[in-house]
């Protein structure tokens, strides 16, 4: 791994991951059912997009990398890295208890990204990538 990557701070990540769930969002909202489906898409492959970055850490400026080899994430480690996440959503459509799974998966991955000093969350650990500035 590059010397120069710098952990990406917290609050630059959560701000980037709200500004893709926006998008996601959008696209349900607008196109019901399919819409649904096509944030799934997104955000199963959004960080393999754009050289290792999603729209909002191409906004933010923040990378994923593979840390085996110090590169950009790739759609292969994007999809790895965000199955919790869609997991998660995927949870959430059931009835009753769908929200629980969310409030519970976001907090364990909010948790181990504090914990961790490289700021890794669980899809990283998976995926064996993390987040950088740049």
């Amino acid at each position: 791994m590059p010397e120069e990557s710098v952990k990406a701070s917290l609050l630059l990540r959560v701000i980037a991951k709200l500004l893709d769930f926006i998008i996601i969002a959008t696209v349900a909202s607008t196109i019901p059912r399919v819409g649904y489906l096509a944030g799934l898409i997104y955000l199963l492959i959004s960080d393999g997009l754009f050289d290792g970055r999603s729209i909002g850490k191409k906004v933010l400026k923040l990378r994923v990398i593979s840390l085996p080899t110090g590169r950009a994430g790739n759609f292969r480690d994007s999809v790895l890295r965000n199955i919790p996440i869609i997991v998660t959503l995927l949870l959430y459509k059931l009835p009753f208890i769908g929200w629980l799974f969310v409030i519970v998966v976001f907090l364990l991955e909010f948790l181990l990204m504090l914990g961790n000093k490289e700021g890794m969350r669980l899809g990283d650990d998976i995926a064996n990538t993390k987040v950088v500035e740049g």
